[in-house]
């Protein structure tokens, strides 16, 4: 594996700048395209499971953290709150809250159960400067979060069903996980102060795992404040750990906030939130995508999907007319023509772009288009039409492969 922070700075995926500050990078267009890539994946993925997506602000009143316990249990990691007119506001380190709010702004009924709501949003913690790195660990996050309202009898169905949504990303993003953690609470006062809460959501849980056949290793000290979690563990090229996705259930919040759904008794009952992240942070998620794929990403994640390659000036209008078509299909493309050297030179700069077009004299005479793979592989010609709607189907796949088996080599 590479490292990340060397190769998506040669990339030009994402930088810094001490003017902006430590733990604070920003994306280039070409990091961009591959974040804007995973965020409209994994939207449309939750849209499917029939998650319904929210906005709320990265701001809230320090009261509100008061009451979901953050501010007892948590606060080390926020920044300190400010003031504005008499009231002191905190930037959100967790999405959590505001969406207990969303769900309480309603009265809700049994039969609108389990209730999915989801969002890609931002939050920020206070991070030390010593442990800050890249993409890694950084100090605003993007978070693929979502909180799942639901009946007690729900809870094991919808986290079955966020770890489903996790293995198939995993799958689409062609990474594996390097194990499965069932983090519990340890000794401290980090933790809500509630036994019987704990027990009752780690056996939960620990039935789920065991239930789905997941081998998994528990370890003490690894939970939320509020709850236990299942975190999805990844590793780098030093066989470095960090959580990347995470299911957790939690009784506490939805106490704290008093939440509630009427029963077909007519009654008031309290529902559990199960907090679940498919691919974590942005940040994070792209970190191990960097190393695992060395910048090579899947085709749908490639900053740029198909290079146009005219080997003449000649040929540069009819390399024109392919990139438009490219990109009128949805495909991210670009033109690299010979004032960027020869047509070895800008072969090798545009390596990790998954496809290339090579056009000469007999390509821009005809409509065929004869392409190379980043694997080396040189397909035989075929219409262009016909390739160009071929990367498409690919690309909308979220395949991890270039090409087709059935497309000889």
């Amino acid at each position: 594996m590479s490292d990340h922070r060397r190769l998506g700075r040669e990339l030009e995926l994402f930088d810094t700048d001490p003017l902006i500050g430590a733990g604070l990078p920003y994306w280039l267009p070409a990091g961009a395209a591959v974040r804007h890539a995973l965020e409209e994946y994994v939207r449309e993925v939750e849209r499917r499971a029939g998650y319904r997506h929210v906005y709320s602000p990265v701001l809230g009143k320090r009261e509100l953290y008061e009451i979901s316990g953050h501010w007892d249990h948590y606060s080390d990691d926020m920044y300190p709150p400010m003031d504005l007119g008499g009231e002191q506001v905190v930037l959100r380190p967790s999405l959590c809250p505001h969406h207990a709010l969303i769900y309480r702004s309603r009265a809700h009924s049994y039969r609108e159960l389990p209730l999915r709501l989801a969002e890609l949003g931002g939050m920020y913690r206070s991070e030390l400067s010593g442990v800050l790195g890249g993409l890694t660990r950084v100090r605003a996050i993007q978070l693929n979060d979502a909180h799942i309202f639901c009946t007690l009898d729900q809870v094991a169905g919808e986290t079955l069903g966020a770890l489903e949504l996790i293995r198939s990303a995993y799958e689409a993003l062609g990474i594996r996980p390097a194990r499965y953690r069932l983090s519990l609470p340890g000794d401290g006062g980090k933790y809500v102060a509630d036994p019987a809460m704990w027990r009752r959501a780690g056996a939960m849980l620990t039935e789920v795992l065991d239930g789905a056949g997941v081998d998994y290793e528990a370890a003490e000290g690894e939970a939320a404040f509020y709850g236990p979690k299942i975190d999805v563990q990844v590793a780098d090229g030093l066989g470095r750990e960090a959580t990347l996705s995470t299911v957790q259930v939690d009784f506490h919040q939805p106490g704290r906030f008093d939440l509630s759904y009427v029963g077909p008794d007519g009654a008031r009952h309290r529902p559990v939130m199960v907090h679940r992240a498919v691919v974590g942070s942005v940040e994070r998620a792209v970190a191990h995508l960097i190393e695992v794929h060395d910048g090579a990403f899947p085709p749908w994640l490639a900053p740029v999907q198909l290079v146009a390659l005219p080997i003449s000036a000649a040929e540069v209008p009819r390399a024109e007319a392919l990139v438009r078509r490219c990109v009128e299909a949805g495909l991210r493309a670009e033109l690299a023509g010979p004032e960027h050297g020869t047509l070895g030179t800008r072969i090798r700069g545009h390596r990790l772009v998954p496809y290339q077009a090579v056009i000469g004299p007999k390509e821009a005479a005809g409509d065929d288009m004869a392409l190379r793979l980043r694997d080396g592989r040189r397909l035989p010609a075929m219409p262009a039409a016909e390739a160009v709607s071929r990367i498409g189907a690919l690309v909308g796949g979220h395949r991890v492969d270039l090409w087709d088996a059935v497309v000889p080599a």
